[in-house]
């Protein structure tokens, strides 16, 4: 099951308090406080691991907590630390306070990871507060409480190509032929519930990773249809893949505006996320296996800002045309994600 958001409750471990204790050694009549301190808190620690793709595993667990330090003990022996829980969370997790709403952590790659929060300190034994005037206390300090917080986490899908569309556009189909994914595929509205993801193997030895968005609608970004629920995956896409369904315009008896899916899209995507229509875009007019020539004419003459292929994922129509088109623009963006990240490094490196 794909889960994308969960609320869960999660606590840091308390510290160990610290130990009131005296030397007593046979042949030694002035022994002092020899009480040990007591351990720290165990950390809540959040990482990322690209071997999970849904929060599923929160819905069977919604409380977390550390293990606390354990007490000190006499001879000046330190209690034992209380050990670190590790969370792990599938790569593109973001984690918000869910009182305040204040986004607490971004993680992305793989391995990254970040300590919520802090085990509580242990407290201190006896033997801190000897002095001249005071030279048997029989006081020691309580370990302080761990953190807690209640708090969402929300998972947005990282892909390089976003399929974008209408319910029925064949987005589903499209991803099912140029990858091993095998989504629901039928002839009504919202047969995807949930994204996909499916890995493209392109020429010999790349590849790249296409996500399948659930279908939009007119009014998505107010809640309509499955509403906001799944645009927030296409933020993390690289660049978007619009799919047009040309049948529709053939049932239309083309109509003058041969983009007006096109437009109704953008809006939304706009309406939710206004950065959302400055990524790259390729227009895809899908099922041109069935509509006539004429129409067919008509597109392709169709004069558009961005880029534009006619595919039939039936006939196996310009598929492979589709591909080498995807991995140019993804070739580029992996090319400029690359020097930002060099450019980073050698920031770090000259002001070590």
């Amino acid at each position: 099951m794909f889960l994308d958001r969960a609320k869960i409750y999660i606590k840091s471990g308390d510290g160990g308090n610290g130990c009131v204790s005296f030397r007593r050694e046979k042949y030694v009549p002035k022994g002092g406080p020899n009480g040990g301190d007591g351990g720290k808190g165990g950390d809540i620690v959040f990482k990322a691991t690209s071997q999970l793709s849904t929060l599923i595993d929160f819905r069977y667990k919604a409380h977390i907590r550390a293990k606390r330090g354990e007490h000190g003990q006499g001879g000046l022996k330190t209690g034992k630390h209380g050990e670190d829980e590790v969370i792990l969370v599938p790569c593109g997790s973001i984690v918000k306070d869910a009182d305040t709403g204040e986004e607490l952590a971004e993680l992305l790659e793989n391995e990254d990871e970040v300590i919520l929060l802090k085990g509580g300190k242990g407290g201190k034994g006896n033997n801190h507060f000897k002095t001249s005037t005071n030279r048997a206390p029989r006081m020691a300090q309580d370990g302080e409480p761990g953190e807690e917080k209640n708090i969402i986490i929300e998972l947005k899908l990282i892909a390089d190509v976003g399929l974008v569309g209408f319910p029925n556009a064949g987005k589903s189909t499209l991803i099912s032929k140029i990858s091993a994914a095998r989504p629901k595929v039928a002839d009504y509205p919202f047969t995807t519930l949930v994204p996909n993801l499916g890995i493209v193997r392109y020429k010999e030895y790349d590849s790249f990773v296409v996500a399948d968005i659930p279908g939009i609608i007119e009014g998505a970004s107010d809640g309509k249809g499955l509403g906001i629920q799944f645009l927030r995956h296409i933020e993390r896409t690289g660049i978007l893949l619009i799919l047009l369904d040309s049948t529709k315009l053939e049932k239309a008896k083309l109509k003058k505006d041969l983009l007006v899916d096109y437009t109704v899209l953008m809006k939304e995507l706009k309406n939710f996320e206004a950065d959302l229509t400055d990524k790259p875009r390729i227009i895809c007019f899908t099922k041109v296996d069935s509509i006539t020539e004429e129409l067919r004419k008509k597109l392709v003459k169709l004069k558009t800002k961005e880029e534009k292929i006619l595919i039939s994922s039936f006939t196996d129509e310009n598929i492979e045309e589709l591909k080498d088109l995807m991995w140019s623009k993804i070739s580029v963006l992996r090319e400029e994600a690359e020097l930002i990240k060099r450019e980073k490094i050698n920031k770090q490196e000259k002001y070590k």
